[in-house]
């Protein structure tokens, strides 16, 4: 991933805590044809070590790219938004900033159980929230025994991790805090989120 120094962001700590909040990914794998498919994929740790677990569907033409010791790059991405520069005080060229950590995994197939143990997780973290939670031992029996058979799970262990955050770093202050205030006004929350993420990076109050 192409990443000036300035906005490289390797602190582990950073990386874990971006995975976990957007775990939304593009999951990219290289058969015979390049081929992407979004899906949700969790963290798991052990200790200091983590690794990543996922599934897709058997029908899903990467399925015969999910092989033991294949690579994978999964893309996690983050806040973005166009920043004008116009909001600049002197001209300038516009830009985008932008958030992501790339990870390159080697893929593990999981057994059924393994699978089932995974897709009790994913389901536990996004329905803990909800006001009546249905979690994934509630589903019928049936229900669950039917689709098993039809998705195939696997772990992600990490090989390469790079993570960035492009949030104007280096820009004159002045520019960095119109904006910021442009994108709080202007009515889109990702773009509001995207000022608290510049705001924070540039230290401004």
């Amino acid at each position: 991933m192409y990443r000036p120094l300035r906005y490289r962001k390797d602190d582990p700590e950073y990386i874990k805590s971006f995975i976990k909040k957007h775990p939304f990914a593009t999951f990219v794998t290289k058969g015979a044809n390049l081929l992407a498919t979004h899906i949700p994929v969790l963290l798991e740790e052990d200790g200091s070590n983590w690794k990543l677990f996922g599934h897709i569907a058997n029908h899903n033409d990467q399925i015969g790219n999910i092989c033991d010791g294949e690579e994978a790059l999964i893309i996690f991405s983050g806040v973005n938004g166009y920043i004008s520069s116009s909001w600049y005080e002197e001209k300038d060229i516009s830009t985008w900033d932008y958030t992501a950590v790339h990870v390159n995994a080697k893929i593990i197939k999981q057994s059924n159980q393994e699978l089932e143990n995974s897709l009790q997780k994913l389901v536990s973290n996004f329905e803990k929230n909800q006001e009546s939670p249905l979690y994934y031992k509630e589903i019928p029996k049936q229900m669950r025994e039917e689709h098993l058979p039809l998705i195939t799970g696997f772990w992600l262990e990490p090989i390469k991790i790079q993570g960035v955050a492009k949030l104007h770093q280096s820009y004159q202050r002045e520019d960095v805090k119109n904006s910021i205030s442009h994108l709080e006004n202007s009515g889109n929350p990702c773009d509001s989120e995207l000022a608290k993420a510049i705001r924070k990076e540039n230290n401004i109050e």
